[in-house]
């Protein structure tokens, strides 16, 4: 009997590729092989599908931020009170509500390192901001201009651009 279960075990250890599917009646299906695990050369999903996002997980925007001292990776010479600050992005929000060109307004007012740029920050999803900001870019339509967003950063006047 013991030879019997010797046996048995030397040939299901040779069975580990095999799957045994099990009918509804409880009978054991004739096994097959599994499917051999993909090499590191073969891709895994059809190239259609390795889509990293989807494009309405994405926006663009553009922003002046307005720091002050005290507020977080503020340049050093930065002095201006939190109030001013606000103050300063209320100026610019107001200038963007009359019509001024919003990449202007960035390169006079932001502290922020997209200045230069025109305050364009590109295509980003929502996780790659901080919340306060990424809530109002999606929530903006594109071309508006959000209200003034505080962030640990300062304060934000944001332009939805794509």
């Amino acid at each position: 009997m013991t030879r019997l279960f010797a046996s048995i075990a030397v040939l299901c250890a040779g069975c580990a590729d095999l799957t045994m599917p099990a009918s509804d009646d409880g009978a054991v299906a004739v096994a097959s092989p599994k499917a051999p695990a993909p090499s590191a050369a073969e891709p895994t999903k059809p190239a259609e599908k390795r889509v990293r996002l989807d494009r309405e997980e994405r926006v663009g925007a553009s922003h002046v931020l307005i720091a002050y001292k005290g507020s977080r990776r503020a340049k050093e010479g930065i002095d201006r009170s939190k109030r001013e600050a606000k103050a300063r992005a209320l100026e610019v929000k107001n200038k963007a509500d009359k019509g001024e060109d919003f990449a202007k307004l960035a390169k006079e007012y932001s502290d922020g390192p997209s200045a230069g740029k025109g305050g364009d920050l590109g295509m980003f999803g929502r996780q790659s901001m901080v919340k306060p900001f990424s809530d109002a870019a999606f929530e903006l339509e594109v071309g508006k201009v959000s209200d003034v967003v505080e962030t640990e950063f300062g304060f934000h006047v944001i332009k939805r651009t794509k």
